[in-house]
């Protein structure tokens, strides 16, 4: 399978694999990284970047998420099942991340140029290419009854195992998926069913929030009916992004990028003390 997709496809790329650092990486941190790197690749003192990150046992929150009218309750609620819950700073409503979830992040240069929905297609791409070989019916629309249901949701056969968000820094652009590969999608799907529960009752809110079916959630393992273990789809990417560009060149924050970071993590710290500070 070939792409056309020239944002995928650069001479060059940066890898950081931040997929195995455990419990005690900060999804906060994974956040400020984006932004940095964004900046670092908008300015051109990067290459177009793929991140990998893995988060234990955490509900990212979007920012509706954090108005629902018994948050407290529903935060509560997550905490009791073992979830720590933060609100993150791109788009989107509530996400389940835990080890079987692995997150890839590509950050491309020149968002000013592009139209917002090159870089959605750009990462539906990609992930078509990348289980080229197990299957040709991954799609993109949305799943309405997923949670985080959006437009750039990628399913077979109407089950959702990955969705997408986006957010833009400058001269640059972080397109972010999550990817359900081992697990069971439907157990994920059905903690924030019960989220959504908890936190609305039966108000009437301004937002829509998702009526969450579990049933139309699943794993890549239970889809494909295979074994495939977040290494494994991790060793899939680093080798894509080689066929695609030719050079990887695996660098850590440095400089300019580590004085970005630093200001935006205390940035999103920030964010999150203000969301959620009605919950102390």
């Amino acid at each position: 399978m070939k792409t056309n997709h020239t944002l995928i496809q650069p001479s060059r790329y940066r890898f950081i694999d931040q997929s195995s650092l455990g419990p005690a990486f900060s999804p906060l941190q994974s956040f400020a990284m984006d932004d940095a790197l964004s900046m670092s690749v908008g300015e051109g003192m990067s290459p177009t970047t793929a991140r990998l990150w893995v988060h234990h046992n955490t509900v990212v929150l979007g920012i509706p998420d954090a108005r629902l009218p018994y948050v407290s309750e529903a935060v509560d609620y997550l905490k009791s099942e073992g979830y720590q819950a933060i609100v993150r700073n791109s788009g989107g409503l509530a996400v389940v991340l835990d080890e079987g979830v692995l997150n890839l992040s590509l950050i491309f240069p020149d968002s000013k140029e592009l139209n917002i929905h090159d870089g959605y297609d750009a990462m539906v791409s990609f992930i078509q290419l990348l289980f080229s070989d197990l299957t040709d019916e991954i799609e993109a629309y949305e799943i309405t009854r997923s949670y985080c249901p959006g437009t750039y949701d990628l399913s077979i056969r109407g089950q959702k195992f990955a969705g997408i968000s986006q957010r833009r820094v400058k001269n640059g652009s972080a397109v972010q998926i999550y990817l359900d590969v081992t697990g069971s999608g439907s157990e994920r799907a059905s903690l924030l069913k019960r989220f959504y529960e908890i936190g609305k009752r039966d108000e009437d809110t301004r937002f829509q929030y998702p009526d969450i079916n579990p049933e139309v959630m699943a794993s890549l393992n239970e889809l494909l009916g295979s074994q495939l273990s977040v290494a494994d789809v991790r060793d899939r990417i680093l080798t894509q992004i080689y066929k695609l560009s030719g050079e990887v060149v695996p660098a850590p924050l440095e400089g300019q990028e580590i004085e970005w970071f630093n200001k935006r993590l205390e940035q999103m710290i920030q964010r999150n003390e203000k969301a959620l500070d009605h919950l102390r």
